[in-house]
């Protein structure tokens, strides 16, 4: 069977692990070249020789902070020079401090806007230009199933992450005219540091193990379990392919089933 996204280049920010990870290993094993980012050069260095020994898809990487905007207008310049095309981009950018309304000081707050809402602001901003010229392109924002329930602790993430999610539902009408799709996966509960982090804090706060604050999690989740990043990864990889030629301003949850809203 053809890779469905063979001689396709993916721009994959905060590609080092977790998600970003996951997705861009995807993608290479579909047959796309991957040019990852994040602010960790020896961890980006590892992720790229590991993509493309288990892949045999070119994988290649730039230093990228995405909370400032000439790091990012250089990571996106020097992925097109590298591979002289930009198919499709992963917005995708690690999650602001937890905590309560109360907790949160103003500087706070604008870090949380400039690592979440701004960060997707610019990615794409810088995006566009490669895609327009050629008409076509797919773009997922990667975000939270808060912006759905939002979540107790996790206040930054549920406000910022709900701009990004309407930041794609509204480009998704604007850019369909330059056949540019765009889209917003949901993670649930998957099986990363993030939040097993999440999960630390939890127990923390509640004066339970690890190991409870999971079971619990465990119930709530109908098929039983935390997801795999993997499994988010293959969603991403269907919806940057043409096999997802009709989809666009759609939110997807990964969840396991969790969520329990109908929209």
């Amino acid at each position: 069977m053809q890779p469905i996204l063979k001689g396709k280049t993916i721009l994959v920010s905060g590609g080092s692990q977790g998600l970003g990870y996951a997705i861009a290993e995807a993608a290479a094993n579909d047959g796309a070249n991957v040019f990852l980012g994040s602010r960790d050069e020896e961890k980006l260095k590892f992720a790229a020789q590991r993509i493309t020994k288990n892949s045999g898809s070119s994988s290649n990487y730039g230093v990228l902070d995405v909370t400032n905007p000439l790091s990012i207008k250089n990571w996106v310049k020097t992925g097109f020079e590298m591979f002289g095309q930009i198919d499709g981009l992963i917005v995708n950018a690690g999650g602001p401090p937890a905590g309560m309304f109360d907790n949160f000081t103003d500087d706070q707050w604008y870090a949380a806007f400039e690592l979440n809402l701004m960060s997707a602001v610019r990615l794409i901003r810088e995006v566009l230009p490669h895609m327009k010229k050629v008409s076509k392109g797919s773009i997922i924002t990667i975000t939270s199933v808060s912006v759905k329930e939002p979540i107790d602790m996790l206040l930054l993430s549920n406000v910022f992450r709900s701009g990004v999610t309407s930041l794609a539902k509204s480009l998704s009408r604007d850019l369909a005219s330059y056949n540019i799709r765009i889209n917003n996966i949901l993670p649930g509960r998957l099986d990363t540091e993030r939040v097993k982090q999440l999960d630390g804090i939890i127990a923390e706060n509640n004066g339970i193990s690890v190991n409870e604050v999971r079971s619990s999690f465990h119930d709530q989740i109908p098929l039983g379990r935390y997801g795999k990043p993997e499994e988010l990864g293959n969603l991403a990889t269907f919806l940057l392919s043409d096999k997802a030629s009709f989809i666009t301003g759609t939110t997807i949850p990964v969840d396991g089933g969790m969520l329990k809203t109908v929209w």
